[in-house]
């Protein structure tokens, strides 16, 4: 059979997952040879039943959420019936398999998955981002047993609090929300993430849920009451800490600085790293065009081309004599805007740089470290000439010459030969 090859970089394998609007599929990068999952989405479905604001969401979000602990989105490619979210791929599975296999998990795995649990969440709330669908089925174990929270489709953002500064959708895995959340009169994103996190370690300590009943309006009255009892196997440090997270009353529930100090949860705890980039959280949340995910590039009109190039020869659109030097350079390409985009992201991962991108095409890329003159900073703009030609210009805002000049020929070129048609004039 012949290879399924997704934008000319990606091998598709395997269905790995599917829900009601996704299909999660295992694939390859093809010039790295890096594993990845690659989540497929039915656009026109998603625009049907008024998902696209979510669908942005989601994106905007994992791009703000870098932790060592949550799934990791590389990038976000379109084609007209397409979206496809490029993920980090964590082929332990998901812990729900952990406890179908086991019933019941040792103390000692139990608290390192809460505590890598905990880390991630916190980091979350320090961005403001709420989660609202924690279970162990969205969250997944990687090659070293190392746990990532996944799947934020329903999370949510600070825009999405109202006047009273609370959250009014009910959303969630009715066996894991919090009681304030069912009783629609408004809740907050941190206190109802936490419950859930408290359900999650009974659940792994157990092996069943603390509240449940065939009846799902008798089971929300149970979670409304507290009304569940610890197995006889948790210590009394468990209990004390379940009763704390599986508190009814969210002003008296536990917070994550109670938490952080609690003697069972601090016991071998080892806060992770965030992966934090040097990132505008504004740009990002502006990231996804509303209507296609593709970022949309200037047009240049015939003036603007005129002012580039004292002659019609597309060649001559390099041939400003004034303003060229050495810190400023020019490609034109006939891939599309986003397969540009996406490239510079690859780059910038590549070698190290914070990679920020607007929806209008401008790219920064900044070094990682620090020069003879500062972090390296380079500035790209995306102009469109053509449907099917596109004009990039970029240029140092910062940072050595020397190491920009060293960085354009040894790294910037090489890693876009493949799609640059025209570079300064020359033929590519």
């Amino acid at each position: 059979m012949k290879p399924n090859i997704l934008m000319g970089r990606y091998e598709l394998g395997r269905l790995l997952g599917q829900g009601a609007f996704a299909k999660v599929y295992y694939a390859r990068n093809l010039k790295t040879g890096e594993s990845v999952a690659i989540k497929v989405m039915d656009r026109e479905k998603i625009v049907k039943i008024g998902m696209m604001e979510q669908t942005k969401r989601e994106i905007s979000v994992m791009r703000l959420v870098r932790h060592s602990n949550i799934v990791r989105l590389y990038e976000v490619m379109a084609s007209k019936s397409k979206i496809y979210f490029v993920m980090e791929y964590v082929k332990g599975g998901e812990l729900f398999n952990q406890v179908v296999a086991k019933g019941t998990l040792k103390e000692e795995e139990a608290r390192k998955y809460f505590q890598q649990l905990i880390s991630a969440v916190d980091f979350c709330h320090s961005r403001g981002v709420y989660h609202r669908d924690l279970k162990p089925e969205n969250v997944l174990l990687d090659d070293n047993g190392d746990m990532k929270v996944s799947d934020f489709g329903l999370c949510a953002l600070p825009e999405q609090f109202r006047q009273d500064g609370l959250l009014h959708t009910t959303c969630g895995t009715p066996a894991y929300v919090a009681p304030e959340v069912i009783t629609d009169k408004g809740y907050g994103g941190a206190e109802a993430d936490i419950w859930s996190c408290g359900v999650i370690l009974f659940v792994l300590l157990a092996g069943y849920l603390p509240f449940q009943d065939a009846n799902l309006m008798v089971m929300y009255k149970k979670i409304y009451k507290g009304d569940y009892k610890c197995p006889a196997w948790f210590s009394s440090e468990v209990r004390r800490l379940v009763l704390r997270l599986l508190d009814p009353d969210p002003r008296t529930r536990i917070t994550v600085p109670q938490l952080m100090e609690d003697p069972w949860f601090r016991r071998g705890f080892k806060p992770p790293q965030a992966l934090i980039d040097d990132v505008d959280v504004g740009l990002l949340l502006d990231d996804v065009d509303s209507a296609s995910c593709v970022p949309k590039p200037a047009c240049l009109n015939a003036f603007d081309i005129i002012s580039l190039s004292p002659g019609f020869n597309l060649s001559g659109l390099f041939r400003d004599e004034v303003e060229k030097h050495e810190e400023k350079s020019r490609f034109t390409s006939i891939q599309p805007a986003s397969s540009i985009v996406s490239r510079l992201e690859e780059i910038a991962r590549l070698f190290r740089f914070s990679f920020k991108k607007s929806k209008d095409c401008k790219v920064k890329l900044r070094g990682s470290q620090q020069g003879r003159k500062g972090h390296l900073s380079i500035d790209f703009e995306i102009f469109e000439v053509t449907p099917s030609l596109f004009l990039v210009e970029l240029h140092k805002t910062s940072g050595d010459t020397l190491e920009y000049s060293k960085f354009c020929s040894q790294d910037l070129r090489p890693g876009l030969k493949d799609i640059v048609w025209t570079w300064d004039g020359n033929s590519s």
